[in-house]
Parts: C-alpha cells; sequence; structure tokens
C-alpha cells in the first residue's frame, strides 16, 4: 500500500487529536476521550479488522491489557497481520506501550492514512461491536460504551420524577400553583471546568513529548561527535581536544569557550608555518645529483687524460733506454 511508507512531512500528522478520536469512536463505537487510551494495541487491531474484515483474529485481542507484557502480544497480533498484508510499517513497541500521547497520537494518524487508502475508507457496514465480542474484555468494553448512552435518557427521567413530586408536594402545602419556581443551582466553577483542564493538561502532555524527542535527538548527535572524536586517527589532533573540552565542560564557563579557540588558533599558527613537501624536497635534491654526477664525469675524464699522458710518457722512456743499451735495431741505420 502506498500509505504503509508515508513520510512524517505527510498531511496525515497534521490530522488534529479530536479529529482521530472521533474517527475511532464513530469507526469502532467506542468511547475514547484521550488518543492514550489506545497504547494497548487493541483499537489499531480492530481497525485493521474494519480495513481488512476477517484479517485479524480477534480472539487473540486483548481490550482489557494493562500490563506491557499484554500489550505486546496485541501488537504481535498487528504485526502478524502486517506481515500478512505486506505492509512495511515498523511498529515502535517500546514508545507506544508507555502511553505517551504524541507516540500514540502519530501512530494513530498513520492508521487514519492507511485505512482511509483502503476503499476510500468506507466502513459503514462494520459492527466493531459484534466483532469485539469474540476478544478478552470485549464485553466489558461495549458494556462500558453503551453506559454513556443510557446515562442522558435516565437522567432526564430522574428529573422528570423529582419535579412532579416537588410539584406535588407544593400542592399539598397550599401553595398556589402559579407560584413561580426557585432558582435552580448554578453549576459549579469547578465542573464546569474541568473539560477545559483536561484539554490543558493533553496539550502540555504532548509538549512534554515533543521536548523530550528533540532533547533525544540532540543528545544522540553530540553521542556521535563524542565516538568520532575518539577514533585513534583523530583523537590527538588539537581541534578534537577542544571539541573534548566544550563536551566534557561542568558548567557555562565563558574562559572554557576562550581555551578552546585558543587551541584551535595555535594549530592554524602551526599549520602555516613553511613546510618543506617532499615533491619539493625530491626537485632540491635533484639538481644536487646531477652537479655531484657532472663532477663525477669531469674527474673520470681528468684521470683518463692523465693515464693517457702517462702512457705515452712510458713509452718515451722506453724507447731512450733501448738507444742507450745500444741495441742492433737503433744501430742498423
Amino acid at each position: 500500500m502506498a500509505a504503509s511508507n508515508i513520510g512524517m512531512m505527510d498531511g496525515a500528522y497534521f490530522v488534529g487529536r479530536n479529529e482521530i478520536l472521533a474517527w475511532i469512536n464513530t469507526t469502532l463505537q467506542l468511547g475514547l476521550s484521550k488518543v492514550e487510551e489506545a497504547a494497548s494495541g487493541a483499537v489499531a487491531c480492530q481497525l485493521m479488522d474494519a480495513a481488512h474484515p476477517g484479517a485479524v483474529p480477534m480472539h487473540k485481542v486483548n481490550f482489557d491489557a494493562k500490563t506491557e507484557y499484554e500489550m505486546i502480544q496485541n501488537y504481535k497480533v498487528l504485526q502478524d497481520v502486517f506481515n500478512k498484508l505486506k505492509i512495511t510499517k515498523h511498529i515502535e513497541v517500546n514508545k507506544l506501550t508507555k502511553g505517551r500521547p504524541l507516540d500514540n497520537l502519530e501512530f494513530m494518524q498513520w492508521m487514519k492514512r492507511y485505512c482511509d487508502s483502503v476503499n476510500g475508507g468506507f466502513m459503514n457496514s462494520y459492527n466493531a461491536s459484534e466483532r469485539r465480542e469474540s476478544s478478552k474484555g470485549g464485553k466489558e468494553t461495549n458494556r462500558r460504551t453503551s453506559v454513556p448512552s443510557q446515562a442522558p435518557a435516565k437522567s432526564s427521567s430522574a428529573t422528570h420524577k423529582a419535579q412532579a413530586s416537588s410539584h406535588g408536594a407544593k400542592k399539598a402545602n397550599g401553595h398556589a400553583p402559579n407560584a413561580p419556581p426557585s432558582r435552580s443551582a448554578k453549576p459549579s466553577p469547578a465542573n464546569s471546568a474541568g473539560p477545559a483542564y483536561d484539554e490543558q493538561i493533553t496539550e502540555l502532555k504532548l509538549l512534554v513529548d515533543s521536548l523530550e524527542k528533540e532533547r533525544d535527538f540532540y543528545f544522540s548527535k553530540l553521542r556521535d561527535v563524542e565516538i568520532l572524536c575518539q577514533s585513534p586517527e583523530v583523537e590527538h589532533l588539537p581541534i578534537v581536544n577542544a571539541i573534548h573540552k566544550v563536551l566534557y565542560a561542568a558548567e557555562d564557563d565563558p574562559s572554557m569557550m576562550a581555551e578552546a579557540q585558543a587551541m584551535i588558533s595555535q594549530q592554524q599558527q602551526q599549520s602555516e608555518q613553511p613546510m618543506l613537501s617532499p615533491i619539493l624536497e625530491a626537485s632540491e635534491e635533484r639538481p644536487a645529483k646531477q652537479e655531484a654526477h657532472k663532477r663525477k664525469s669531469i674527474s673520470d675524464l681528468e684521470l683518463e687524460e692523465f693515464g693517457m699522458a702517462s702512457s705515452s710518457r712510458q713509452r718515451l722512456s722506453d724507447i731512450s733506454d733501448v738507444q742507450l743499451c745500444g741495441s742492433p735495431l737503433t744501430s742498423f741505420t
């Protein structure tokens, strides 16, 4: 499905909490007031059953799951359904089971996006209460859901009976029937402000979850930098020492930042000093070798000339010796 890999910038993740709750309650005939009430995984399982009727073994779903172990069993059922339908959606079970509002809101937003992509989101013929009957805790959930709908009728009938009895009492006491009724008691401000406080508490929880996510993100980045600086290839560099000084600073000390900058500037000054590169050294050594080779060639040539001259002198001396000894060859003429 195309919705199985939707990105975080998709419009599905901008659907409000109230709209998500209204969609869940309408589709599954529930009475959820908070998104984190879906943290057990049972709601997600039944939403998949509504999108793909009969694909979820509802007898394995536990709507009364309270412990983390029971919740994980629900998510195992959900993961099996995902595998069967070839949905490549990673379920962050550890975050969802903690009941944090933001994580559960994002998952329910994804569920809505997926269910809307299946048959255009039309699931009107789905009987959620009947499908829940076979689940553990399903009957109790149906009973709790049906109680709020019956409560207004009971309260209205009780109010009508109370008014009738008070009217009869007034007649018995001789009061005129057209006497003005006594003013009803005003609702207490605490009761009227209850939903507003719940709304503010939920928003604060979402804000806290968002800040915790941001904190964990930047902490992981700092941890990556620390691991990189501990590599043997770079840990001796001055700039790495400066980074360590900033990372391990216990307090926000301005002098610490100045010391780190001084370490970096010292490294820059050292790097600006002239250094002979291997290529430059090789180019300087080459003329020296050529000059030595020339000198050696000249000396060899001089030695060769000196040898030739000495050999010629030796031959002249030999001839003179022969003449002096009175050789027949020399006296022949």
